[in-house]
């Protein structure tokens, strides 16, 4: 997921980067434009990345919350186990 993301996030600039280069504007509006677009793209990316990151910050304590219930219900059998 992580890399289709930064894919698709790097073909968006690169594509709009190439369209700002090659439209028949002055140098000093191209330059801007490519600053506007850098700056839309740095922004894209971070909300991105934050997204992923609580994706996984919320897989990873689902994980933690299942292990410790499976753990506590290993503790319960052993000791059912051991007073039998």
């Amino acid at each position: 997921m992580k890399s289709n993301v930064l894919g698709v996030l790097a073909g968006i600039a690169t594509g709009a980067i190439l369209g700002v280069l090659f439209a028949p504007d002055k140098g000093s509006k191209t330059r801007k434009k490519i600053k506007n677009k850098t700056i839309e793209a740095k922004e894209t990316l971070k909300e991105e990345f934050d997204n992923f990151l609580d994706t996984v910050s919320k897989k990873y304590e689902t994980a933690v919350k299942s292990g410790e219930e499976i753990l506590e219900k290993g503790k319960k059998e052993v000791k059912k186990t051991t007073n039998s």
